[in-house]
């Protein structure tokens, strides 16, 4: 049997390279703040894995995806073991996109705090007088670029975001940004009013996409988990005051109130934090989580 080692490794997922595809297996860490906690989430990497696999068959009408296949029988003999079933995705091999995608449907978190100082989310200005966690009036594109593991992303503009890709790809860079300033958009919106159907709100997310053989824009990584999403429970909503969140909001939220932790979490806040993240795929996709 042919043994595979990671290619790269990120803050949750390891790539494996399978000749002309990919393997990409969400592990139990979990990071925040751009760091990378000492405790692991048991069964955190099959939530992301299952929910992504749900959000890319649910927009492939909008944009092709990386994903092929998360049976491990349709992979290599190394993966079909427990410890790769469920958290593996076979994907196409691209060309990855160097801006991360993000969209805010709902005021909070650092875009609250930039919006208390100056009136502006990266750059762009709202109306005024808007209270925490309101929703916008539309969903606003707020791109960044992508960091190293222990560096932090730098938000930009969408102009800077036409630069950064042009140096990646000449030629293309404004076509490519607004191309994926778009699909972004229409994602988010698309996923969002389902997502209240199911008593969810989506208050802001992030894509990736990469550049497919031909050229094409492909949606990539992983989508609209609860380790790329904020995800409040609609009911009790009430804007003027943080929300409740089924996403790693609630680990971030401890660790600010726990400082000396040294990212080592307490049994009951993995419990709790498992516990979140299944109580979405469960809304979301009606379906459970063994």
């Amino acid at each position: 049997m042919k043994e595979f080692k990671p290619v790269k490794e990120g803050k949750v997922r390891e790539i494996y390279d399978n000749g002309d595809s990919l393997i990409m297996v969400a592990t139990d860490r979990i990071s925040a703040f751009d760091v990378i906690l000492k405790n692991k989430i048991v069964k955190k990497g099959t939530v992301l894995t299952q929910m992504s696999k749900f959000w890319f068959d649910y927009t492939k009408d909008l944009t092709e995806n990386h994903m092929i296949s998360t049976d491990v029988n349709d992979m290599p003999e190394f993966f079909r073991t427990p410890e790769f079933d469920g958290n593996s995705m076979l994907c196409k091999k691209l060309e990855m996109i160097p801006v991360e995608c993000i969209v805010r449907g709902y005021i909070t978190g650092s875009g609250w705090e930039s919006y208390k100082k100056n009136g502006t989310v990266c750059g762009i200005k709202l109306p005024e007088g808007l209270k925490e966690c309101d929703k916008l009036p539309e969903a606003i594109y707020t791109p960044s670029t992508k960091a190293e593991i222990g560096d932090h992303d730098e938000n930009i503009d969408f102009e800077k975001s036409i630069e950064v890709l042009e140096k990646s790809f000449p030629g293309r860079g404004r076509e490519l940004a607004e191309k994926i300033r778009d699909l972004t958009i229409a994602l988010y919106n698309k996923c969002a009013d389902y997502a209240l159907t199911r008593g969810i709100i989506i208050a802001d997310t992030k894509f990736e996409f990469g550049l497919d053989e031909n050229g094409n824009v492909v949606l990539a990584d992983e989508m609209l988990t609860p380790d790329s999403s904020r995800f409040w429970p609609a009911d009790g909503y009430e804007s003027g005051k943080s929300q409740p969140s089924f996403d790693k909001q609630y680990v971030r939220d401890w660790l600010k109130a726990n400082p000396d932790s040294d990212y080592l979490l307490p049994d009951d806040v993995i419990d709790k934090t498992i516990e979140k993240y299944k109580d979405a795929y469960r809304l979301l996709t009606g379906k459970e989580i063994d």
